[in-house]
């Protein structure tokens, strides 16, 4: 069979109608869409442009595969090939109408985004789940449940929690003519311990983050210090907090409302976060005193070595700290300051996995070590050392380990003289038994010896808590201890010593079926985060 010459399948191609592409689906992005339909119209010109010579071709061609000479009259095929010329103009005439359509409605969009799911991102974390003592009757728990839990030492929270807690974090993004992005998140967050579908008496419904950021900027171009900033003011938890899971306790946690910059590179591999956050304390419970009492944190949060190195310092100043009286009726400090030294190892000692480690130490106000900021009753005095390790790796062929130590020791916190010292080592393993199945164990043990003075009418106690649970897991995939959602049943037993009972009348600790001596609590829990 004879081909087609080129001129040929030029013609037939530029005969093809265009309407139906000029019609076509949209590209996902404004950008691309204009692109496609810029290139749609060039390529539309450049045929309008060559109609004449491509219909004469045809003509031509068809008359030679015929072996018949060239029929020029007003009915032969090039005569007929002609007349594409002007249906080409007005196709072409057509794209460009729509082009122009499109930019103005891409102007109106820039303008006020019409589409929700443009730049639209929903994460969040859940949990939930039933705790069941041995008595059939509710359990108690909780990463706090310890008198060393009211200085922030956490045990290990699995089969150990009795709570439902969400939160969602949904935010947008947008892009400016200028290439500058801006998104803006707000996060709810809930937690309550009730089992019943409605609870909406004891709900504590909260706006977590309310904030909006602007990254990509287009003044900071060509700025080798700025042009990976990001800026960020109002509600928020700082972006570079990290927490030790299975304690669920963020090593530091620093949270209020302000802004900030992030990501100001100072060196080859030397970053700078800053930021200026407030937080407010309130009235004391042992006096009245105005509601304006306002605590403010001046960070500078700095990475060297890729991020593998971290050194945290915080400034905390609240000018009007020092009219009011603590719970001990003593005069708390009007100012603090805190430290963190943190390596982010990214590896578990040349194995697959990860290990991080943190020393953190403060004063004053800056002495409650992990939330910064947020405990306006500590003294001038003040003083906390804690230490914190975390990380995990694969151990043997379908099992993997996770370690964990949080240790602290503190003094002169709310009242002079007094001591708080406490460890927990926390150990969680998972073993795969199939595709969806694995069993997790966690082992935790704490020591505390804690002297608090009579301080919220507390009583000095001596003594360790440990904690074993069994939890068979089902899980979408196996091969990570974080993949998500896990759907658990468990058993825990747990056992304390019983000077721990006598620590304060208002925590679990001593009473009515929660005593020292061993006790059993089971459940179901779901976790999931995306």
């Amino acid at each position: 069979m004879q081909h087609a010459s080129p001129w040929l399948l030029a013609g037939l191609l530029g005969a093809w109608p265009l309407a139906p592409l000029a019609q076509a689906a949209a590209p996902m992005t404004l950008e691309e869409r204009l692109a496609a339909l810029e290139a749609r119209a060039s390529a539309a010109e450049m045929r309008a442009s060559a109609a004449e010579r491509q219909a004469q071709a045809i003509a031509l061609e068809l008359q030679r595969l015929k072996g018949e000479r060239p029929d020029l009259s007003a009915s032969s095929p090039a005569a007929q090939a002609a007349t594409l010329a002007p249906a080409l103009d007005a196709r072409l005439a057509q794209v460009e109408a729509r082009q122009e359509a499109l930019e103005k409605l891409g102007r109106s969009e820039t303008k006020n985004p019409s589409k929700l799911t443009d730049g639209f991102s929903f994460n969040g974390y859940a949990r939930s789940g039933l705790l069941i003592n041995e008595e059939l009757s509710g359990g108690r728990g909780g990463p706090y449940v310890t008198p060393a839990g009211s200085v922030g030492g956490a045990v290990g929270r699995l089969g150990n929690e009795d709570d439902t807690y969400m939160r969602i974090d949904l935010s947008k993004e947008a892009y400016a003519q200028n290439g500058t992005r801006s998104k803006f998140t707000v996060s709810i967050a809930d937690g309550v311990e009730s089992s019943n579908d409605w609870t909406a008496e004891e709900s504590s419904l909260n706006v977590r983050q309310a904030f909006a950021a602007l990254d990509h900027i287009a003044a900071f171009k060509g700025n080798p210090m700025l042009e990976n900033a990001t800026l960020w003011a109002g509600k928020r938890y700082d972006r570079d907090t990290f927490d030790i899971h299975w304690l669920d306790s963020d090593v530091v946690y620093l949270a209020g409302t302000g802004g900030g910059i992030y990501d100001v590179q100072l060196g080859d591999n030397w970053r700078s976060n800053f930021s200026l956050m407030g937080r407010d304390y309130g009235d004391f419970s042992a006096s009245g005193g105005d509601a304006d009492v306002e605590s403010y944190i001046l960070t500078a949060n700095q990475f060297f070595a890729e991020d593998r190195w971290q050194w945290m310092v915080n400034a905390i100043g609240s000018n009007k700290n020092e009219s009011r009286s603590n719970a001990a009726g003593l005069t708390p400090a009007e100012s603090g300051v805190h430290s963190m030294l943190a390596y982010h190892q990214k590896d578990f000692f040349g194995r697959e996995g990860f290990f991080k480690t943190a020393l953190l130490y403060g004063q004053g106000l800056g002495a409650e070590v992990k939330n910064l900021g947020s405990d306006g009753e500590l003294l001038d005095d003040a003083r906390a050392l804690r230490l914190a390790l975390y990380g995990q790796t694969p151990l043997a062929r379908g099992w993997r380990i996770g370690p964990s130590l949080l240790a602290e020791q503190s003094r002169d916190r709310y009242v002079d003289g007094d001591d708080y010292r406490w460890l927990t080592l926390n150990l969680r393993l998972a073993k795969e038994i199939s595709s969806n199945f694995e069993m997790v164990y966690e082992m935790s043990w704490q020591t505390m010896d804690l002297n608090p003075k009579g301080y919220r009418q507390r009583n000095a106690v001596d003594g360790d808590f440990w904690k074993l649970t069994v939890a068979p897991t089902f899980k979408p995939d196996m091969g990570d201890f974080f993949t998500r959602p896990e759907l658990r049943v468990f058993a825990s037993l747990m056992d304390w010593s019983s000077d721990l009972d006598n620590y304060s009348t208002s925590d679990a600790f001593g009473e009515e079926g929660f005593q020292a001596g061993g006790l059993w609590q089971f459940g179901v829990q779901m976790e999931t985060w995306f």
